[in-house]
C-alpha cells in the first residue's frame, strides 16, 4: 500500500469513527477522522494524497454537499459515500456527480477495504502523473533530451555532459530502439560542436561500394554513373559530429579506411589523391560487443581501440522500470501534438499493463504505443503477445519472453500469493522469487 496516503473518514456518529478507525488501522490503513464536513474539507487540497469516506446525512454541510466542494478542489479525489437509509435515487445521483463510490450501511468490511485499495491505487497513480507531466514542463537542458529517474539514465546523463565538453570519439551500445541516436545527439547538443552539423549515417544494410561513396565522397566520373562531384558525410561533418549507427556492420574494406581518416584526420574523395583535413568527433553505435567481434575477426581490433576513448551502455529498457512511466507519458505528450487530440487517461490498469510488459522493441516500442494510446488503439494496453522483428527473433528472446508471461498467469491465477504460485508452477518459493526479480515482477500487482 501507499506509504504516503491517507484515509479521511468523515461522520457525526463519535461510535462508527472509532469503528471504523480501528478496523481500517489494522488493515494498514493511515486515517484521518472527522466529525465535521467543514473541518476535513480545510485539510484538503489539490495535491493531497488522500481518499475520503464520508457519511452522507450530516449536520450543517452533508455528504453530497462535501462531495460538490471536494469536485471544485479536484475532479479526480476519490469520493466513497456512505449512508444508512437505502437511498437508490441518491446512489445514483452521487455517482453521476462523480462519487467514487456509494456504500451502505451496515458497511461489509471486505468490500470496504477492496474499493479503499483501489481508491488509494487511483490516487497515487493521479499525482504520480501530475508530479511527472510537472517535471516535464519545467525541465530544462540534459532532461529534455535523455528522459527517465533510474540510476543508470541519470549516469547516462552525466557521462554526456563530461564527454560533449572532451570531443573524445565514443561508442555507444544498446540493443535495437534502445535511443543510442537521442544519446548521441545530446552529445553533440552539448559538445562546442553544436552550431556545426550532426551528420548520421546507418551502415547497416549499405554495400560496400555505396558506403564507401558515401563517408568518403567522389569525384566526377570516378566509376559509371557518378555525373558530378559528391561531398561525402564525413566532409560534411567537418567541425561537428560524425554518427556512425550499426557500425558493427560496417565491411572489413571501409573499416581501413576509416581507421586511416581517424589517426590521419584527412580524407580523400573516390577517384582522388588530394587529402582534405577534417576536424570532427565521431561517435559510433553499435547492438554487439565490438572487442568480442575484434577477437573473432569481424570487426578491425585497431578501429576499436581508435574509437573506444569512451563507451556509453544504454540498458535495455525492461533493465529500468523507472523510466516507463516518464517516456510513456513524454512520448504520449508528442503525440498529441502531432495528432492534435487530447490526452486521454490512464487508468490504473492501463499503467500496470506498461509496467509489466516485457519492451523487447525497447524505446522505439514504447514510442509506438503511446502514438497508439493517444489515437485510442490498443486501449488496454500493449499486448503480450508481443511480435518480435526480426533481428529479435532469437531462441533466448523467445524463451525469456515465455517465462515471464507463464510466471505473470501462474501469479495472477492466485491474486499475488507467491507460494501458492510456486506449487502451481512447480517451483520452488526461492527459485519462484528469484524469477521474479529477474523480471521485474511485484507479487502486489496481481493481488
Amino acid at each position: 500500500m501507499n506509504d504516503k496516503m491517507r484515509v479521511v473518514v468523515i461522520d457525526d456518529d463519535s461510535e462508527i469513527i472509532e469503528a471504523l478507525c480501528e478496523m481500517l488501522t489494522l488493515e494498514g490503513f493511515a486515517v484521518s477522522a472527522y466529525s465535521r464536513a467543514n473541518d476535513a474539507l480545510k485539510t484538503i487540497t489539490l495535491q493531497s494524497p488522500v481518499v475520503v469516506l464520508t457519511d452522507v446525512r450530516m449536520p450543517k454541510m452533508d455528504g453530497m454537499s462535501l462531495l460538490n466542494a471536494l469536485q471544485r478542489i479536484d475532479q479526480d479525489l476519490p469520493v466513497l459515500l456512505m449512508s444508512g437509509h437505502g437511498d437508490i435515487p441518491m446512489a445514483m445521483e452521487a455517482v453521476r456527480e462523480g462519487a467514487y463510490d456509494f456504500l451502505e450501511k451496515p458497511l461489509q468490511p471486505q468490500y470496504l477495504i477492496s474499493q479503499l485499495r483501489r481508491a488509494i491505487d487511483k490516487r497515487a497513480l493521479v499525482l504520480e502523473n501530475r508530479q511527472l507531466k510537472e517535471n516535464s514542463q519545467h525541465s530544462s537542458g540534459i532532461d529534455t533530451f535523455i528522459i527517465g529517474e533510474s540510476v543508470a539514465i541519470k549516469e547516462i546523463r552525466q557521462s554526456i555532459l563530461a564527454l560533449s565538453k572532451s570531443n573524445v570519439d565514443t561508442i555507444i551500445y544498446g540493443e535495437t530502439g534502445s535511443g543510442k541516436d537521442i544519446v548521441a545527439r545530446a552529445l553533440h547538443q552539448y559538445s562546442n560542436r553544436s552550431q556545426h552539423r550532426f551528420i548520421a549515417i546507418n551502415c547497416g544494410g549499405m554495400s560496400e561500394s555505396l558506403i564507401e561513396s558515401e563517408l568518403f565522397g567522389h569525384e566526377a566520373g570516378a566509376f559509371t554513373g557518378a555525373n558530378r562531384r559528391h561531398i561525402g558525410k564525413i566532409e560534411a561533418a567537418d567541425g561537428g559530429t560524425l554518427f556512425l549507427d550499426e557500425i558493427e556492420s560496417m565491411p572489413i574494406s571501409v573499416q581501413i579506411k576509416l581507421l586511416r581518416v581517424l589517426q590521419e584526420r584527412t580524407i580523400e574523395r573516390v577517384g582522388s589523391t588530394t587529402p582534405i583535413a577534417v576536424k570532427m568527433t565521431v561517435i559510433a553505435a553499435s547492438k554487439e560487443n565490438l572487442e568480442l567481434l575484434g577477437d573473432s575477426g569481424k570487426f578491425r581490433k585497431d578501429l576499436f581501440y581508435r574509437l573506444n576513448v569512451a563507451s556509453i551502455k544504454i540498458p535495455a529498457l525492461n533493465e529500468r522500470s523507472e523510466d516507463i512511466t516518464p517516456l510513456f507519458l513524454h512520448y504520449a505528450s508528442k503525440a498529441c501534438l502531432q495528432y492534435e487530440r487530447e490526452m486521454p487517461e490512464i487508468s490504473a490498469q492501463y499503467s500496470d499493463s506498461l509496467l509489466q510488459h516485457n519492451w523487447p522493441g525497447n524505446v522505439r516500442e514504447l514510442k509506438n504505443s503511446a502514438d497508439r494510446f493517444v489515437l485510442g488503439i490498443n486501449p488496454n494496453g500493449p499486448q503480450e503477445n508481443t511480435v518480435f522483428s526480426q533481428e529479435d527473433d532469437h531462441l533466448e528472446a523467445r524463451m525469456q519472453q515465455f517465462e515471464r508471461v507463464l510466471l505473470e498467469q501462474g501469479l495472477k491465477s492466485v491474486n499475488g500469493h507467491v507460494n501458492k504460485a510456486a506449487q502451481r508452477l512447480n517451483l520452488t518459493t526461492k527459485t519462484l522469487y528469484r524469477k521474479m526479480k529477474k523480471h521485474q515482477l511485484d507479487k502486489k500487482v496481481y493481488k
